[in-house]
């Protein structure tokens, strides 16, 4: 059911990423990860992405319940029959076997974050069994208060949907990540998280100036411009985005139409 991997074009075009936030078969929308509102049937929301010009897709399980792994594999093979573009699931990723579910099913990345914190070595089983680019890490990071020098900002990783502080600095665990064979970080903001106030430009430049790997930019998109800006200014390779495209303020393409007029290069 594995389809074709991921271009070239990809590495050389900035993607936008719609992403679906899944709970109980329906996609749901909060703001720092609380207050959901339903947004309708995941599928049938993927499918109009990519009639839009998605790039990807990514489609989260806050559910993630033991109950609930079935029928997550069962929505999984939905998709993949429905979409051809590439789509990453994430949301209790936690083992070996999740993974290749998951992958079997016709994921073609997956997206781990709380487990692959707890067990670090998880990157490692999954990339050098799939390959590194199935292997997405998910870092949610919050902002701490500067250190003493007073100068550079430091975030932390949170775990468990942002519910857990971890006094982890996020920069050198996305470093370690990288070793261990992510193919991808997935960066998001918790301070920026459904707020609409723009990426988190500072976080962002930082982690893409320190990773030999891709940074996908999450967490606050406001409107197109807001994606010129993370592009430009702080070099993310992708950017994802769910309350606009959800609540149909922006489509896809009027977000690709503002970075082809800034001169940055999407695919069509």
């Amino acid at each position: 059911a594995h389809r074709q991997h991921l271009g070239r074009w990809q590495m050389l075009t900035k993607r936008i990423i719609p992403c679906l936030d899944v709970r109980d078969g329906r996609t749901v929308k909060g703001v720092n990860f609380t207050n959901l509102r339903d947004m309708g049937c995941p599928v049938e929301l993927g499918l109009m992405y990519e009639s839009q010009g998605a790039d990807e897709l990514m489609f989260l399980d806050i559910t993630a319940s033991v109950e609930g792994r079935a029928a997550m594999l069962e929505f999984v093979e939905r998709v993949a029959d429905t979409l051809s573009i590439p789509f990453t699931v994430g949301g209790g990723v936690n083992s070996r076997e999740s993974v290749t579910d998951l992958l079997n099913a016709g994921a073609d990345k997956v997206s781990m974050n709380t487990a692959a914190v707890n067990r670090p070595e998880l990157i490692n089983e999954v990339s050098t069994q799939f390959g590194s680019q199935c292997c997405v890490v998910a870092i949610d990071a919050r902002k701490m208060e500067d250190g003493e020098s007073g100068t550079s900002t430091v975030w932390e990783v949170l775990i468990k949907g942002g519910r857990e502080s971890t006094g982890i600095n996020a920069l050198q665990w996305a470093e370690e990540c990288a070793r261990l064979g992510a193919g991808e970080i997935l960066l998001t903001s918790w301070n920026r998280d459904g707020t609409q106030n723009g990426f988190d430009l500072e976080m962002v430049k930082a982690f893409s100036a320190s990773l030999p790997i891709p940074v996908i930019a999450s967490g606050g998109a406001a409107n197109p411009e807001s994606f010129v800006e993370v592009f430009q200014k702080a070099g993310a390779d992708a950017a994802l985005a769910a309350s606009i495209f959800h609540d149909k303020l922006y489509s896809i393409g009027d977000v690709k139409q503002a970075l082809k007029n800034a001169g940055i290069s999407v695919r069509d």
